[in-house]
């Protein structure tokens, strides 16, 4: 019996995949459990349609996502702080710090965890940190910090 796999079941099937399975453990088992339904014709269309929303849905991420990499590869975020010999800060810039003064001045939240700051800055001048929006799109933030 074909059936559409609406949860991942191990073993048998990913959630969306269409399958060929036994009688007694469709009716037995999936069906009673809400993890599978029946590949009927308006089942299989219906899958097809929610395939294509969600493929127009990643689509749109996507340019949003390249849309945004525009925007912050000429962003430069200027940060203070003090500093003692040689440049070295007293203290250090955080990814968070940097995510608040860029939705701050510019209006762009980005979530902290999203860029890639190895380790805090500990000095004077320009970092460029890549910020992670999509798998497919990563795009560089510089941030400048001066002296007070």
């Amino acid at each position: 019996m074909k059936v559409i796999f609406l949860k991942d079941v191990k073993g048998k099937g990913k959630k969306g995949e269409v399958k060929n399975v036994a009688d007694g453990y469709a009716h037995n088992f999936l069906f009673k459990q809400g993890l599978a339904v029946e590949a009927t014709a308006a089942n299989l269309s219906s899958l097809d349609a929610q395939n294509k929303k969600q493929e127009k849905l990643a689509a749109e991420e996507l340019a949003e996502a390249k849309k945004l990499k525009e925007r912050l590869d000429q962003i430069t975020v200027e940060l203070s702080a003090k500093a003692g010999e040689g440049g070295r800060l007293f203290g250090s810039i955080t990814s968070k710090q940097i995510a608040e003064e860029l939705q701050r001045k510019q209006g762009i939240k980005i979530d902290k965890r999203k860029m890639e700051l190895a380790d805090a800055i500990r000095t004077l001048g320009v970092t460029k940190i890549p910020v992670k929006l999509h798998h497919d799109v990563t795009a560089t933030l510089t941030v400048h910090v001066k002296e007070v």
